[in-house]
């Protein structure tokens, strides 16, 4: 016999509280991972400099790295960056600060391994796709290059692999530009 445990938020209560790890459910899954290395988080800080950039000069709405998405007990994520607008982000937040629907514009930045790419790649896709994210970027600062995708229908399409001197733009964020060559840590 096996007996299979569902996770839930409130669960993260009963979880040790260890500084570099990071709890996440999905789907009543429980992901457990280490605390981000200094190129990931390098790269994650390049991401969300460009949308606050963005944001100062239009006022549509909001970045930010490593808000809590709670869209439900059984769904509890913590992605690297999201852009929501003013009007959404009135809608969705609740009284603990949280998101409780989608942000537009979801961000994951690869760690290293095999299941954390497995995870973002695949599992956080098919979540932010049901949950209606309208673009999900995935971030690799090993091999320097972003996957774009975005909402075709109920799910969320690759539209392009950027690499080398491609430039970011977005239909989500008129007039916004992000060369990506920007995101990666210099050569020393």
């Amino acid at each position: 016999m096996s007996i299979s445990a569902r996770f839930t938020s409130a669960d993260l209560a009963w979880l040790p509280a260890m500084d570099g790890i990071r709890y996440e459910i999905i789907d009543g899954d429980l992901f457990v991972s280490k605390q981000p290395n200094w190129d990931h988080q390098y790269a994650s800080d390049r991401v969300v400099r460009p949308l606050h950039d963005w944001n100062d000069l239009t006022g549509l709405g909001f970045a930010a790295s490593t808000p809590g998405l709670v869209f439900a007990d059984d769904d509890d994520v913590i992605p690297d960056v999201v852009w929501i607008s003013r009007a959404r982000l009135a809608e969705v937040r609740d009284a603990g600060g949280h998101l409780t629907a989608a942000p537009e514009l979801v961000v994951e930045v690869l760690s290293p391994g095999r299941e954390n790419a497995r995870r973002d790649r695949e599992i956080k896709l098919a979540l932010y796709a049901r949950r209606g994210v309208r673009e999900y970027r995935i971030v690799d600062w090993q091999l320097e290059a972003v996957d774009v995708y975005r909402r075709v229908a109920d799910d969320l399409a690759l539209v392009a692999t950027l690499t080398g001197a491609d430039v970011l733009t977005t239909p989500l964020l008129p007039g916004f530009e992000c060369p990506i060559a920007v995101l990666w840590m210099p050569a020393p």
